[in-house]
């Protein structure tokens, strides 16, 4: 590993790469039940294809460039080796979990049949299946005959077959097919004896078939083997200015299947001479990341294994917020209170009932909401649909530039346009980050503002397993500030003033990082004064070298520092030079943590945000973000208190420490903490309290301990 103490900061890439350790960590823990570790283990796949598509294509591209490298302590190359010697070592911890799991699926009954296992109904069962549902869509590509090589789709996965006879009388062949699991599934489940469950990859019925395929040919021995590609994924936007956003994402999207190779992943058992034949075509070198691995790849698609398993773990159902359980409609409490949603736990309904009602509110005007990463039917586009079709002025915000979802966002804007929404899109330069709603109605003759400011998408699906904060308001202040970026957002050439105009929500690019420089310093200087300080920041990733300058200074001066991260992390914890050592933990459990909360104690009159924004370059100086402060004396409580289970978490909490060890933390002296198990019941005993009743504000140490999985 690259000498970490030698740098005043971790390498970002391989913080990712301890990020994604801790997911492997989920999948190896016998106490997650079986399908959660197989889904780890997808997401860990995922994750490590988006790493290869975004990261190490990046500094692959920084490499090529020549020069000395654009501020890097270390350059590109040193950091591709080190990537390069962490995912082999992460590869073959994954196959030792894989097998671990592959025997417990057995002890369950549930069986990975290969094309080799097969009794006569299931082969039956298989060619049947084939001839009736793949063949169709499996085309073979006889790759030596064809003039060039065939592009390969990334996220698809493939077969390389070699054709032989055993006489030897005629040369052997290369071939590829391309495994249809975006048609026909990955899993197809045989039929099987009573009590236990037959299941077989889409490969593996192809194997079983390929005599059939290469019927033609007149061979008889096909070996085959699985391989996949994953290349650079980032959309390269050109400074023709004749060519509008639109198209330039358009292009950027197909010209994706031309990006470079960034990674080679094969089966380690592949013949040595079709291995040799890929790379060349493939342009790589045995200096590229070149993976061998096991028979299966592509296991992101073992985040929909089939669900086989006779102990049902079913996640706890989320709850509507007490404020709004009896309330005929959530625009009335939202007009007279602040109300914060706490997903997973609370509902994401309120959302989706607070747009339905200002689309048939007689009263209501206007609708301004961004939209960054949307349901596949969004309830929330089709409530703002009916509300054009009420007559209402709908403005959609849609970032086109979304990483993955430029196609999707692309087809929504169509949708939207068609139904007479108008939709704004990306600014150049800026990629629009901020989640916040702007609803105005006119009530005899005076204007009401109100809506919502969220750390999270606007996405009735993944509210359901991410972990997000939502503030419904009508606070003149906040509603005034979501106004002045809306302003800005329709009127991006005119300038930043709109941005800076703000003066209670505070916005990216123009002014978070200086004010958190600012908030930072007035923690310094109360530590310098004797007074308590103190800095609680929850986010997903902490990476701007500034800012950690400045939290180094903050810990040297003695401000008590309590971080939780769940991604990147690039902060030193301990330090000789620090008066007390930073406390940071990331938490990885069945919901995903991707709240952002800032809390600065201000000598005791303590400043709490809720944000868009986590602390990287792209987010405070390339996006626009909005940062929220929160005044309600109640919903500040809630938050710390959240934030305070999560950092006495001791069963899935990880110490995020110098070494990148990601051990867990462990206290025998007190009862077992999950943080996630905690909250919900914290948050669901809450919900308890009757509406409309007066409660004074929550002030009691909030009790933790153990309870049972969620």
């Amino acid at each position: 590993m690259i000498t970490q103490m030698k740098r005043k900061t971790i390498a970002r890439d391989i913080s990712w790469l301890s990020f994604n350790a801790r997911v492997l960590q989920e999948a190896a823990d016998p106490s997650v039940p079986l399908r959660e570790r197989i889904k780890f283990l997808g997401i860990f796949s995922n994750n490590l294809d988006e790493f290869f598509r975004v990261r190490v294509a990046t500094l692959k591209r920084m490499t090529e460039v020549g020069k000395k490298n654009m501020h890097m302590e270390v350059a590109p190359n040193r950091i591709l080796d080190e990537i390069q010697q962490i995912v082999l070592e992460q590869q073959a911890e994954f196959n030792r979990i894989w097998e671990g799991v592959h025997k417990e699926l057995e002890k369950e009954k549930i069986f990975l049949i290969t094309e080799k296992a097969l009794n006569k109904e299931q082969q039956k069962f298989v060619q049947t299946f084939f001839e009736e549902e793949v063949r169709s869509n499996t085309i073979p590509l006889m790759i030596e005959s064809i003039p060039h090589f065939p592009y390969l789709r990334e996220k698809s996965i493939y077969l390389g077959v070699v054709l032989s006879r055993k006489d030897g009388t005629l040369k052997r062949k290369y071939a590829l097919i391309e495994i249809p699991a975006k048609v026909n599934g990955r899993f197809i489940q045989l039929p099987s004896p009573p009590g236990e469950s037959h299941i077989i990859l889409l490969e593996d019925v192809i194997r079983f078939n390929l005599k059939s395929i290469f019927s033609y040919f007149g061979y008889d021995r096909h070996a085959s083997w699985v391989f996949k590609v994953t290349k650079d994924a980032e959309i390269d936007m050109d400074s023709d200015i004749s060519t509008s956003l639109i198209q330039k994402i358009e292009k950027g999207v197909r010209n994706r299947r031309k990006g470079k190779p960034v990674r080679f992943v094969f089966d380690k058992n592949i013949d040595a001479g079709l291995l040799d034949y890929l790379i060349r075509k493939l342009n790589l070198s045995r200096k590229d990341s070149l993976i061998p691995g096991g028979r299966i790849h592509n296991f992101r698609h073992f985040m929909d294994f089939p669900d086989v398993f006779e102990k049902k773990g079913h996640r706890k159902r989320s709850f509507i917020h007490p404020m709004l359980k009896n309330a005929l409609r959530v625009t009335d409490v939202v007009q007279q209170t602040d109300v914060m949603l706490n997903f997973p736990y609370h509902s994401f309904h309120p959302i989706i009932d607070l747009l339905r009602e200002a689309a048939i509110d007689p009263d209501v005007t206007l609708i301004k909401i961004t939209a960054y990463r949307l349901a596949s039917n969004s309830k929330v586009i089709n409530a703002l649909i009916n509300a054009v079709r009420n007559g209402k002025q709908v403005t959609v915000m849609l970032e086109l530039r979304a990483r993955f979802d430029e196609e999707n966002n692309l087809e929504w804007k169509q949708r939207l346009e068609d139904e007479g929404v108008k939709v704004l899109i990306s600014i150049p330069d800026l990629k629009v980050h901020a989640k916040c709603c702007l609803i105005k109605k006119r009530v005899n003759n005076h204007t009401i503002h109100y809506g919502f400011v969220s750390t999270g998408n606007l996405n009735e699906k993944t509210a359901t397993v991410y972990g997000d904060h939502c503030l419904l308001t009508a606070d003149r202040h906040i509603m005034a500030d979501v106004n002045r970026i809306f302003n800005f957002l329709e009127k991006p050439k005119e300038g930043m003033h709109f941005l800076k105009a703000c003066k209670t929500i505070i916005p990216c690019p123009t002014d978070l990082r200086k004010e958190l420089l600012k908030l930072i310093s007035r923690e310094i200087k109360f530590a310098k004064e004797g007074k308590p300080a103190g800095i609680i920041l929850k986010m997903n990733s902490l990476s701007d070298e500034a800012l950690i300058e400045k939290l180094y200074e903050a810990a040297r001066s003695g401000v008590e520092i309590k971080l939780i991260i769940r991604g990147i992390f690039c902060m030193y914890t301990e330090n000789s030079k620090f008066k007390k050592n930073v406390k940071a933990v990331s938490i990885i459990d069945e919901y995903l943590e991707h709240a952002r909360v800032f809390i600065f104690h201000n000598n005791g009159n303590e400043k709490v945000y809720i944000s868009s924004a986590d602390w990287m370059v792209r987010n405070l100086d390339h996006r626009v973000e909005a940062t929220c402060p929160v005044f309600d004396e109640n919903i500040k409580k809630v938050l710390k208190n959240i934030l305070e289970i999560q950092l006495s978490d001791n069963v899935k909490a990880r110490i995020l420490d110098n070494e990148l060890s990601n051990r867990y933390v462990r206290d025998r002296k007190h009862k077992k903490v999950r943080s996630q198990v905690d909250i919900y019941n914290y948050l669901h005993q809450k919900s308890n309290v009757i509406p409309g009743v007066q409660h004074p504000i929550i002030t009691e140490t909030v009790v933790i301990g153990e309870a049972p999985a969620v």
